[in-house]
């Protein structure tokens, strides 16, 4: 960080109550009111090189004590002093942290060379254009601090100036950076990395006003120069300062009215980094996106916002993982805590953009699907756990992939499985629309003999694994003699029952009429359909003990 330091006088300023006075033996004639706090200095210092002052003293009728108000002078009583103890050749301390607020007020007290040679502006200039430019930190601090006096920094060109100057570093090449910047990224060792990272810029411009950070990422894009990922980055970076955590979930009630105005920020915050994403699907990642749309949730963002990430997200859905797809709700009419409506609409952006630019031909596309598929089962395992999770939604979800994005039902069987466990006093109904989510044909052995002692199965989808595994055996083992088609008689009776079950009623002259014309089954099918399958059951995981 670059200082300049002006005059040679000691500090002679002192408070007394409200008032500011400078020790001399020549007594005040010059009263100036800033705000709450009024001076009392002298004119054969200020006057000869305030050109304000020079105006205000001639307009004033009593020559002797004049008295003058600057509410109105930018950065206040501090800026006003560094002016004063300049014309007094007090020693003062410039740099990028007071060099604004400075110059605003210099400028405005009419500092000039037409004043008086060699002026407060002129030095000021000089300090600026000579160090403060020159410098990669200082330019960024003295941007910063604009945002205090934003009209004037932007009237007298200051801001545009440190922007020229920050986007021009960013540019140069990484091997070509000699100065100090702020790099703690885990893993990174300044002194074992003898090559600058690529993103070395990111954080220091991260503690900018989102307006300037903007501002920043605006001339980058329009260089195009920098790759997308590298904005991605900053992003990233910026996002991490300023938004809350998404990890922390639901917001608490009552601190949600104390906490509004720090809100209102942070949605402007974000509002602003969702419109700067570049459209590049490689800028940022899918996670980074889905953390961002937590954020939104728990912020009350604005809808454009939430639809944008929600596309977003959808197109790099997947990347993601379980952990990222957990977006907690804010609040629930029905208690449960996983949003799964807003995973619903990931999904379904998914969808669409899978039609439009895939088929079932491709086999990249068709990869991404699996993966999808796998990712959603493994979030249904998840918030199948939420003793509030209605039925339907889980159902909606899981049925919302196509056939072909499960090869296999194992990762969905376990889902189900834990629904069910987790749901004890679910209904018939609600227990047959799960279930038949399944095809028996796509579970592997294992979870076959899992589901086969499982109680929680209806009736009906435990005959259905009990043939998938009866005709596994049947190829592997070789063709069945006629004894055992007889033995399996009883299943498909119990199979036939459960289906009947469930049908509308029937017309029973109808039924009578068709049963005289077809044989009687053994006395064995007399049993229940229950009893059967208890029966079969049995026998099948003895046998596979053995």
């Amino acid at each position: 960080m670059k200082y300049m330091k002006i005059g040679t006088r000691p500090d002679t300023f002192y408070t007394e109550e409200a008032t500011r006075s400078v020790s001399s033996d020549v007594p005040s004639d010059l009263a100036i009111q800033i705000n709450t706090t009024k001076y009392l200095l002298h004119k054969f210092p200020l006057v000869p090189k305030c050109g304000l002052l020079q105006r205000l003293c001639n307009n004033n009728d009593d020559i002797d004590n004049t008295s003058i108000e600057l509410h109105e002078i930018p950065g206040g009583e501090e800026a006003f002093e560094l002016c004063a103890k300049y014309c007094y050749g007090i020693m003062i301390n410039l740099s990028a942290h007071n060099f604004v607020p400075a110059i605003c007020a210099a400028k405005f007290l009419k500092m000039t060379e037409s004043v008086h040679k060699g002026n407060f502006v002129s030095k000021l200039e000089a300090f600026f254009n000579s160090c403060i430019l020159q410098g990669w930190k200082d330019s960024v601090v003295a941007l910063q601090t604009t945002v205090k006096l934003p009209e004037w920094s932007e009237n007298i060109g200051i801001v545009g100036r440190c922007i020229d100057s920050i986007v021009e570093k960013i540019l140069i090449h990484p091997s070509k950076v000699t100065w100090s910047f702020t790099y703690t990224r885990p893993g990174y060792i300044e002194k074992r990395h003898r090559s600058v990272p690529k993103d070395w810029w990111t954080e220091d411009v991260s503690y900018l006003d989102i307006d300037l950070f903007r501002c920043i990422i605006a001339a980058l894009r329009s260089s195009k120069k920098l790759s997308p990922p590298l904005i991605g980055e900053a992003l990233h970076v910026y996002a991490c300062r300023w938004l809350p955590d998404a990890s922390k979930g639901r917001i608490p009630e009552s601190s949600i009215t104390g906490r509004e105005e720090d809100a209102m920020k942070q949605r402007r915050v974000l509002d602003s980094i969702v419109s700067m994403i570049p459209t590049d699907r490689e800028s940022v990642s899918g996670g980074f996106l889905l953390r961002l749309l937590k954020v939104a949730c728990r912020l009350g963002a604005s809808l454009s916002t939430k639809a944008e990430l929600v596309r977003r997200s959808g197109r790099q859905l997947a990347e993601a993982t379980v952990n990222e797809l957990l977006i907690p709700l804010q609040s629930s009419p029905n208690g449960h805590f996983h949003d799964i409506n807003l995973v619903g609409a990931i999904l379904e952006n998914f969808l669409v953009q899978f039609r439009r630019r895939a088929s079932h031909e491709n086999v990249d596309a068709v990869r991404s699907m699996i993966k999808v598929a796998k990712l959603i089962d493994g979030y249904l395992q998840v918030v199948a756990g939420d003793i509030n999770m209605p039925a339907s939604k889980v159902v909606a979800l899981a049925e919302s992939l196509p056939e072909f994005a499960r090869p296999e039902h194992d990762e969905l069987y376990k889902a189900i499985d834990i629904y069910l466990k987790e749901h004890p006093d679910l209904s018939k109904i609600e227990k047959k629309r799960l279930c038949q989510m399944l095809d028996c044909r796509k579970l592997s052995e294992d979870m076959c003999m899992h589901a086969l002692r499982n109680e929680q199965l209806p009736l009906r989808t435990l005959v259905q694994v009990l043939f998938m595994e009866q005709e596994r055996t049947t190829r592997v083992d070789g063709p069945k003699s006629r004894y055992e088609h007889v033995a399996e008689a009883p299943i498909i009776a119990a199979h036939t029952e459960i289906e009947e079950s469930a049908a509308e009623p029937r017309d029973m002259g109808k039924e009578m009429r068709k049963e005289s014309n077809i044989m009687r089954p053994p006395p064995m099918s007399r049993r229940t359909g229950k009893q059967v399958m208890e029966a079969e059951r049995g026998k099948w995981i003895q046998k596979k003990k053995d």
